[in-house]
């Protein structure tokens, strides 16, 4: 393995050129092989488990949900905290900053975008538990995408660009992740679900960050700072990705099945004439049936 982790040093230095000195040492960043192999196991927890899972009955998993998912709040509120803190101490610059400008404040931002990377090898724990309660609708190629690429890419940042204009995105991601978790937290509870009604607004939120944070990495492309020009090219295009993916779930999620609806009543079913079953819509019936088989 140390042979390995030799040659694969050797080559990705080669070809990405010196690493930050700032982040030598710190637990999994030394060498690619333990990111990359975790990320091999997820994907075969995600091919197989479905399988093993096929005559089995779901895990219920409420209150580990519930902690799980308060824990991550939690976390994404410290990160999403000391990132606009630290940027701020620091003089960030919205438009353009480079990666040692910053003095103490730029280690603040390293020490906590490593917290970020390590949170994109603990949220693995989504699709697990998916998997467990036999959700396997929401294990789609977007999340299986998105949670298997984001280790991978934060591995290579904490080693190149762990400061500076890399901090953004972490930023207003950690603040997404406020309210995606704390919402799946509140959900897992049965008597909070119906006055939970912000799980529309965490996809809106998600596109609207992808959308910022690439104007705000256009703009060190077009106002260079020192930050490294191919970063910002690779970011851009993963954006782009992800803009794509997202906006065809929106669509495919809220869009569609507003028109549904919508002909659904037009077709004058016994649901749909009185409009609402006791204050839910006949939708929102099957989706409290759906939650509540755990």
């Amino acid at each position: 393995m140390e042979a390995l982790n030799q040659a694969t040093n050797a080559y990705i230095d080669s070809w990405m050129g010196p690493r930050d000195t700032r982040v030598r040492g710190w637990f999994l960043l030394d060498n690619f092989s333990p990111t990359v192999v975790l990320t091999l196991l997820y994907l075969f927890v995600v091919w197989i488990g479905p399988k093993y899972m096929k005559n089995k009955e779901p895990f219920s998993c409420r209150g580990v949900l519930v902690v799980y998912n308060i824990g991550l709040t939690l976390l994404s509120f410290y990160m999403f905290y000391e990132l606009v803190t630290g940027a701020w101490q620091g003089g960030y610059n919205f438009f353009c900053q480079d990666t040692h400008s910053g003095g103490e404040a730029d280690m603040k931002i390293v020490r906590v975008l490593w917290w970020y990377y390590f949170s994109k090898l603990i949220e693995f724990m989504d699709t697990f538990f998916f998997i467990l309660r036999k959700n396997n609708h929401q294990i789609t190629f977007l999340h299986v995408y998105h949670h298997a690429t984001m280790p991978n890419i934060w591995w290579f940042v904490m080693n190149w660009v762990p400061c500076g204009h890399s901090y953004f995105g972490a930023s207003f991601n950690s603040f997404i992740h406020v309210l995606m978790y704390s919402y799946y937290g509140l959900s897992a509870i049965p008597a909070v679900r119906p006055y939970l009604w912000w799980k529309k607004y965490i996809t809106q939120g998600q596109l609207i960050q992808f959308v910022l944070t690439m104007f705000q990495t256009t703009c060190a492309v077009f106002r260079p700072c020192g930050f490294p020009m191919g970063w910002l090219y690779f970011q851009i295009c993963y954006l782009i990705v992800l803009i794509v993916l997202f906006s065809n779930f929106y669509i495919q999620t809220y869009k569609k099945r507003g028109v549904s609806r919508r002909k659904e009543c037009q077709n004058g079913s016994a649901a749909s004439l009185n409009g609402h079953a006791n204050g839910v819509s006949s939708l929102d019936n099957v989706t409290q049936r759906k939650l509540r088989k755990d």
